[in-house]
């Protein structure tokens, strides 16, 4: 007899979230950032949190069993994205560049290639990737940075030939120890340009960059501190292995150039594959900072006292429709940012070489649409924090600023929903039916049915793509600029349509496959309230169209209201499935009842009475440190040292393996990536 008892209404919420897989896939990032090394240090210089980034990436590549396999696992690298970036940003952006980007890179090309990666694996020299250009951001396919074969030295000459063609922004400082990266550069052999290819180069030593390579410290950009640099070459020379080759293109031994693919832009996508794992994994941190932020909006919500009507008792701010209505409204957003990123991950990983091109557009609209979300959630989970989520121990304004950054990271949302807008628009391909319900219908349903609320989102992509497709018709020919300017605002929100109709897809896809309960009552309430959000800012063009009738145009705020009302009663239990842990989110001040201690001041009047006698300087603003009244990690780690940490954690790996649920990635998984 199996006595195990049932999973939990929340259980089978956090499945719904992280996926069936989640101790496997999560417990360990989960249980790291709970750590004493990984918990929110108090204050610092930039430069001091910069150190502790890269201080944790080495306690953390201590702590895998394998760095080759965790770049070689998309789905793993999105997991270390979710947990850790709400957490520390920082260290997050380094480690997705140096796992994904750098060594993922490495691992991809030229299985074939016999290469030391021993100083990556060991992080005794830190991995960086080296593409965008002052003048070439979003067109980094007219990259002017070049690679030319020199046959008499069997290498290439490295050369930046004017300011617009420096590098952007990597994080190629000598901070954090000596730095390798990988260079998109064009490839010229013998006078002819073979479009842009990858090369290993190293960069610095622990204390400056190497000769012939020069590198600047940009401004400084707000949100976490990262040594993001300029970086040119003059006439640096790298051996021929330095080439990442592939199909895409080699050098061989007779020193001419062999390529399978003729297209110098396939060639170089080719060459840029682990940009698709960097979007979802930027999705995935997104999709964590959104959840932390409404978890603390929510708690402080429910610990916030305000005064009631003439003669009552205080109640909470929650308790307010101004108040809860937003964060009702916010949590059916991240169930859906949620959905739709696990959407996207398992349909490129699983998809066959004909269905590829999909699947990255499924994951590049994603990775746009999660973001901007994303944003729009932290922003008003800040504004329902008052005063307090303004401050940087409440942790919001750090967060704030890290999704602005992920916005623009692999690939800016503007131009990557663009590209999917023109793709989607001269595409032939029907739009696919509604999984839930009959074949699609002209007329009106019931706004009660959730099958019908389905149709209705792909109505509204529907509509937008043919308003696009007209408009450029409409357009003069003979101006391909001038017919994509009239149709592209239109083919826009058709990318944002198709976004809200996969989410609200996979919304359902979780709804059918929960047993009758709590757990589905809950997510259906929550596709509700997306699926009438959505509608209701289109219901004009659904009406237009006799989609929708003016009588349920008319009572769609009502419908929106009673919504927000049934989702609002369960939010604060919602957050519990987020699975956050009780201790990572007391290193947030107001995300516990006994907030307002943290502004506590010995020396007030208010303790004279009980503590008399107390004397001396005036008492200091205490800031939280890492969740106690120890102190900060970074005076820990001054005095122990590096090699003392690090000793530290290489005593107890084997307990920490068996006290996580299991390795980030198994010792039986392939090295090579899995898509």
């Amino acid at each position: 007899m199996n006595d195990a008892a049932p999973p939990s209404t929340n259980d089978l919420l956090t499945a719904v979230l992280f996926g069936p897989n989640f101790l496997q896939e999560h417990g360990f990032w989960r249980r790291l950032l709970t750590t004493e090394p990984f918990r929110r240090p108090g204050g610092g210089t930039p430069d001091e949190r910069l150190a502790l980034s890269y201080h944790r990436l080495r306690i953390l590549n201590n702590a895998l069993d394998s760095g080759a396999r965790l770049a070689a696992d998309p789905r793993a690298l999105a997991a270390l994205h979710e947990w850790l970036g709400p957490v520390d940003p920082a260290l997050t952006t380094v480690a997705g560049i140096h796992y994904n980007l750098f060594l993922g890179s490495l691992l991809d090309h030229d299985a074939g290639t016999l290469r030391d990666l021993s100083d990556f694996l060991a992080l005794r020299r830190v991995g960086t990737f080296l593409c965008t250009e002052v003048a070439h951001g979003n067109d980094a396919a007219a990259i002017e940075t070049t690679a030319t074969y020199d046959r008499e030295r069997d290498g290439f000459v490295l050369h930046t030939p004017h300011a617009g063609a420096q590098k952007f922004m990597p994080n190629t400082s000598p901070a954090g120890g000596p730095k390798s990266g990988v260079v998109a550069a064009r490839l010229l052999v013998d006078g002819a340009d073979h479009g842009v290819f990858l090369f290993l180069v190293p960069l610095t030593d622990a204390h400056r960059a190497l000769p012939g390579v020069r590198v600047r410290r940009l401004p400084a950009r707000m949100g976490s501190p990262v040594d993001h640099c300029l970086t040119s070459f003059d006439r640096h020379f790298v051996p021929r292995d330095a080439l990442l080759a592939g199909q895409q293109g080699r050098i061989g031994d007779d020193g001419r150039f062999h390529s399978e693919v003729p297209n110098r832009r396939r060639r170089f996508l080719a060459s840029i594959g682990r940009v698709t794992p960097g979007k979802l994994s930027m999705s995935a941190c997104a999709v964590g900072s959104a959840r932390v932020t409404l978890a603390i909006a929510v708690r402080y919500a429910g610990h916030r006292m305000i005064s009631g009507s003439r003669a009552a008792r205080p109640v909470p701010v929650y308790a307010h429709r101004t108040h809860h209505g937003p964060l009702a409204g916010a949590m059916a957003t991240v169930y859906a940012m949620s959905l739709l990123h696990r959407r996207a991950l398992d349909r490129w990983e699983s998809a066959p070489e004909s269905d590829r091109d999909e699947a990255e557009r499924l994951v590049a609209v994603a990775k746009g649409w999660i973001t901007w979300q994303a944003r729009t959630v932290i922003v008003e989970c800040r504004e329902r924090c008052g005063a307090q989520g303004l401050l940087e121990n409440n942790g919001m304004t750090e967060l704030f600023t890290g999704i602005e950054g992920a916005i623009t990271a692999e690939g800016d949302n503007l131009a990557v929903h663009a590209k999917a807008a023109a793709e989607m628009l001269f595409s032939a391909t029907a739009p696919e039916p509604a999984p839930d319900g009959p074949g699609d219908t002209d007329g009106p349903g019931d706004t009660d049915d959730p099958a019908f609320l389905g149709r209705l989102f792909a109505a509204v992509e529907d509509l937008w793509f043919a308003r696009a497709r007209e408009r450029m018709a409409a357009a003069p020919p003979g101006d391909p600029l001038g017919r994509w300017n009239a149709a592209s605002s239109a083919a826009l929100r058709g990318v944002e349509a198709h976004a809200y109709r996969q989410a609200d897809e996979a919304y359902a896809e979780a709804v059918a496959a929960l047993p009758e309960g709590a757990a589905r009552e809950r997510l259906s309430e929550l596709r509700r309230l997306f699926a009438l959000r959505w509608i209701a800012r289109n219901s004009g063009a659904l009406l237009a169209s006799g989609r929708l009738t003016a009588d349920q145009v008319t009572f769609l705020p009502d419908a929106v209201e009673e919504a927000v009302a049934v989702v609002a009663e369960h939010t604060p239990a919602l957050v519990e499935s987020f699975a956050l842990p009780e201790r990572l989110m007391s290193d947030w001040p107001i995300a516990g009842p006994g907030y307002a201690d943290v502004y506590d001041d010995p020396e007030g009047p208010w303790h004279r009475g009980r503590r008399a006698g107390i004397r001396g300087r005036a008492a200091e603003f205490r800031q939280p440190v890492c969740g106690s009244r120890r102190r900060p990690l970074r005076q820990k780690v001054a005095a122990l040292g590096t090699r003392g940490v690090l000793l530290a954690y290489w005593g107890t790996t084997s307990v920490l393996s068996r006290w996580f649920e299991k390795p980030q990635v198994s010792v039986d998984e392939s090295v090579r990536p899995k898509a």
